[in-house]
């Protein structure tokens, strides 16, 4: 392996690459901060571009757009509370009441040097560890994959809500309209209602656009107000915050190194993500903290936590994808799709027919992970004027934005329709404190567990005790129990505090 790497550190610090990386870098950082684009899209439409390129230089943008398009979408997610891509979920908890209190630039800086420290662990464990690594992803079967999505979606709907009912009702509304579509075992319709763009789903896209752009615009556009700017001032050009800041560069450690665990773990199992992984790493960091009802409210660890782990997650979800051929999430799948047109065929074969590409690749995640750090830096206090601006202007520009960007996903106005029409279905939800995460993560959670449960009852010819016949599915089944029955433990638990008529339980969506 050694040999491999030195053979690629040449080819990969050439000008061209490094070039391809740097833009890759900048380019995804604003894919990431665009609401209504994602990464997939973003290196979906790259590639039919580097059709004429060498493979590496194809590669080192691609993986530039990876990393900072995971970072990007931490920035409209604290200053707007609208999560850029899927895995920004987490960030809005506590990025966007922490910019609320005139902390952006912190805020900001957190989430930048956790997604370098994230993206650095996890390229480099795509480097040394994928072999081994890849080995764990062949442990989750189906059965295993289902019990690991009905986890997630216990622990976001328990944990992000005060009310687990409140959280339960908003993964229901998920779960039904994650069936919305064609039925991927048998091919027939599921509420459709005869209805031809409704036929292939309600996009991920276009539900997480309508549920946390539309309602911030509707609040900017009813309050006329987003952010004290006398407060924002105050902030950034206090030096008792920029002691604060060191402070909390030490504090953070702990977050860093269980985050960056959460993400790769995570992002080894095939059919997961980011969103997973940044949605879990903050409710393990707000389980651990000492003062865990800080968290929603504006606690820098819930922003490191979030950011580490989603970036975390992305060199670690290709090891499946490089040594297997098994993306492990969509972004890795279109990568896979990367590879092979450039005739890089996924297996033992891209270690020993194409090494020195394929390690280039690998060290070029983790170089513009570093990148990241240095470009990331420097455009934070430009990206926190976005706060001054007057709220009845930022208003119909939230809404024109993610117009355009839902309308350019299909050139489909059905599709912006269905953005406001949930945009209003999220307005509402607020209004009733129901937490908008768990209805978004069961979208995605929601087929998944569907899928591998059907897949396991076909395996074992209808025997629901295949469901339970690994070690990793009864721990996650007695987790999930845990999650459940957790919430009644602590309201019948002796000496615990009733909540008054007057107080408000946390909301962690803003």
């Amino acid at each position: 392996m050694v040999d491999y790497l030195l053979q690629a550190l040449p080819l990969v610090f050439a000008f061209d690459v490094m070039l391809a990386m740097v833009v890759g870098t900048a380019a995804g950082v604003a894919i990431g901060a665009l609401p209504g684009l994602s990464t997939t899209m973003g290196i979906a439409v790259l590639i039919p571009l580097t059709f004429t390129m060498p493979p590496l230089v194809a590669l080192g943008l691609m993986a530039g757009i990876y990393n900072g398009a995971m970072y990007g979408g931490s920035i409209p997610a604290i200053l707007l509370r609208i999560p850029g891509t899927p895995a920004g979920i987490a960030t809005t908890f506590d990025g966007y009441p922490m910019a609320q209190q005139g902390h952006g630039v912190q805020a900001m800086r957190i989430a930048l040097v956790s997604s370098a420290l994230g993206g650095i662990v996890s390229a480099l464990t795509l480097i040394l560890l994928a072999p081994p690594l890849a080995s764990v992803a062949l442990l989750f079967g189906p059965a295993e994959v289902f019990w690991l999505a009905v986890f997630g979606l216990t622990a976001i709907s328990v944990l992000l809500a005060e009310n687990p009912v409140k959280g339960l009702l908003s993964a229901g509304f998920g779960l039904i309209i994650g069936t919305v579509g064609i039925d991927q075992l048998t091919g027939n319709e599921r509420f459709t209602f005869d209805v031809l763009e409704l036929t292939s789903g309600i996009g991920i896209l276009v539900l997480l656009t309508g549920l946390y752009a539309i309602p911030p615009a509707f609040e900017l556009a009813a309050k006329a107000m987003l952010v004290n700017p006398t407060e924002l001032a105050r902030g950034m050009a206090s030096k008792a915050e920029d002691a604060s800041e060191r402070f909390a560069w030490r504090s953070l450690i702990p977050t860093w190194i269980r985050a960056s665990g959460i993400g790769v773990a995570i992002g080894i199992v095939p059919g997961t993500g980011g969103n997973i992984a940044s949605i879990i790493s903050w409710n393990e960091t707000r389980r651990a903290a000492r003062e865990p009802e800080r968290f929603g409210k504006g606690a820098p660890e819930g922003v490191a936590a979030s950011e580490c782990a989603n970036n975390a997650d992305n060199a670690s979800a290709l090891i499946p994808a490089l040594t297997l051929g098994i993306p492990g999430n969509a972004v890795a799948a279109v990568i896979l799709g990367g590879l092979l047109v450039h005739g890089m065929q996924p297996g033992p074969a891209l270690f020993r027919d194409t090494a020195p590409v394929t390690y280039g690749f690998m060290l070029a995640m983790l170089i513009t992970a570093v990148l990241l750090f240095f470009i990331g830096w420097f455009g934070a206090r430009l990206f926190i004027y976005v706060l001054q601006m007057p709220p009845l202007l930022l208003a119909p520009m939230i809404i024109a934005m993610s117009t355009i960007g839902i309308y350019a996903i299909n050139n489909s106005m059905f599709d912006v329709w269905l953005m406001l029409f949930i945009g209003v279905i999220g307005f509402l939800m607020e209004r009733l404190r129901m937490p908008l995460a768990p209805a978004v993560l069961a979208v995605i959670l929601g087929p998944m567990a569907e899928a591998e449960l059907r897949r396991s009852l076909l395996i074992s010819r209808g025997d629901f005790s295949f469901l339970f016949s690994s070690a990793i599915s009864l721990i996650l089944v007695a987790l999930t129990i845990i999650m459940v029955i957790a919430p009644l433990v602590r309201r019948l638990a002796p000496g615990k505090p009733k909540r008054g008529k007057d107080e408000h339980p946390v909301q962690v969506d803003g």
